[in-house]
């Protein structure tokens, strides 16, 4: 119903230059972000504890104009962004063909009273646009968040971790059992967050646990 309410309300336009755009990125923006595209795989580490996820791989290095873009899309309420975002990671062949290995994608929840005042949960947006075009299953009700805990953003690398123990829970098991899972979320920081869940979903029987970032700080 949101995304409905967003295509009447707005245009289709590039979340950079905010021009007119099909494609909710234009050519030229296109062209500009390729700066800070990342060409080689990262090595991914989480702080101070186990990697329970298999694999990660992020698309754009979070600064300049990507960083200002999402500013502005987690708190400026520029949901629509969700579009620009999306196109990001659909024109990435070699992304896409990562996709492909998961049977499902799985968006990093937040808590209902922060989804409620901020009106969307910007992974959820961005992880369904995938889904759809991609037809990866989308699954929203297996990892919820139970604790309301401080933003990550506002912590520091040692506190991230503890902010989000036992925040998040897993449900409906029998949704994920034997399945290869894909986390989605827009930054990848310390790993914390997409690291906890991982180690739920992989509790829970979840065989393979990939992760994928829009970004990386």
């Amino acid at each position: 119903m949101l995304e409905k309410i967003l295509n009447l309300l707005y245009p289709n336009v590039c979340g950079f230059c905010n021009k007119i755009s099909n494609e909710a990125l234009c050519k030229k923006c296109e062209l500009m972000i390729k700066e800070y595209e990342i060409k080689e795989k990262e090595n991914y580490k989480v702080e101070n504890g186990k990697m329970y996820f298999d694999e990660c791989f992020s698309l754009l290095s979070y600064k300049g104009i990507v960083r200002e873009a999402f500013i502005k899309y987690k708190f400026q309420n520029k949901a629509y962004l969700y579009k620009t975002f999306s196109k990001i990671v659909l024109k990435n062949e070699k992304i896409c063909g990562f996709l492909k290995k998961y049977d499902i994608i799985i968006p990093v929840p937040v808590h209902k009273e922060r989804k409620n005042k901020r009106g969307y949960n910007q992974t959820e947006l961005i992880a369904k646009e995938i889904s759809r075009k991609l037809n990866i299953e989308l699954q929203k009700n297996v990892l919820i968040k139970i604790v309301n805990s401080k933003p990550q953003s506002e912590l520091s690398k040692t506190e991230r971790k503890y902010n989000i123990k036992d925040a998040f829970k897993v449900q409906n098991l029998q949704k994920i059992k034997g399945k290869n899972i894909l986390i989605f979320d827009d930054i990848y920081t310390t790993g914390s967050t997409v690291n906890e869940c991982a180690k739920l979903l992989k509790k829970a029987g979840a065989n393979k646990i990939g992760v994928l970032t829009i970004a990386k700080d």
